[in-house]
């Protein structure tokens, strides 16, 4: 079974977060959620959120994915935690998918994993004359490689089914949006 990690930052977008975490675990793909301190985690819209754990104690943990949900200043907030940067790498260096929605594609830019990628985000996020060596375009979802990012709370579905598809395979994708009668 696929093993994917989501850090949730104080400020993160509540829908990209609740949205990826609840379709991957209807696949039947473990999902372990870890807030960045000890504290329950105010989303961006005042939503509480309960990790499972706390970043420290999944550190030495391997998985096959790790997304990253966007909001401000979520986003910002896992940009500013080097041990984002540690995890992203070390699940790149292993061959993983790193996955990033809304604000929270620039983290993955700050760590030069959009180098020579083609990728998108919420508008504005990510300019393209910032990022001359990064193609920033308007799809929903962009797959490119092991990087996969989404442009906001309106293509978190797609974003989670991708994701899905990514991990477990289109015909567990296709179950899992079936039974959300879409």
């Amino acid at each position: 079974m696929a093993s994917v990690l989501v850090p949730l930052a104080q400020g993160c977008e509540e829908l990209e977060a609740v949205t990826v975490i609840d379709l991957l675990r209807r696949a039947g793909i473990e999902v372990v959620t870890a807030g960045l301190d000890e504290q329950p985690v105010t989303a961006s819209r005042g939503v509480t959120l309960i990790p499972d754990t706390q970043l420290d104690r999944v550190m030495d943990q391997n998985f096959d994915m790790i997304v990253l949900p966007g909001g401000l200043p979520g986003a910002d907030n896992l940009q500013a935690d080097s041990r984002i940067s540690q995890l992203l790498q070390r699940i790149i260096d292993n061959k993983g998918f790193a996955a990033a929605i809304c604000a929270a594609p620039k983290v993955l830019a700050a760590n030069g994993l959009l180098q020579d990628k083609r990728t998108t985000c919420y508008p504005g996020v990510l300019q393209q004359e910032e990022h001359p060596q990064t193609q920033v375009g308007t799809e929903a979802v962009v797959q490119d490689g092991n990087i996969i990012t989404s442009r906001g709370p309106g293509t978190a579905m797609d974003f989670a089914l991708e994701l899905i598809e990514v991990l477990a395979g289109k015909e567990q994708r296709d179950r899992v949006e079936l039974s959300l009668v879409r």
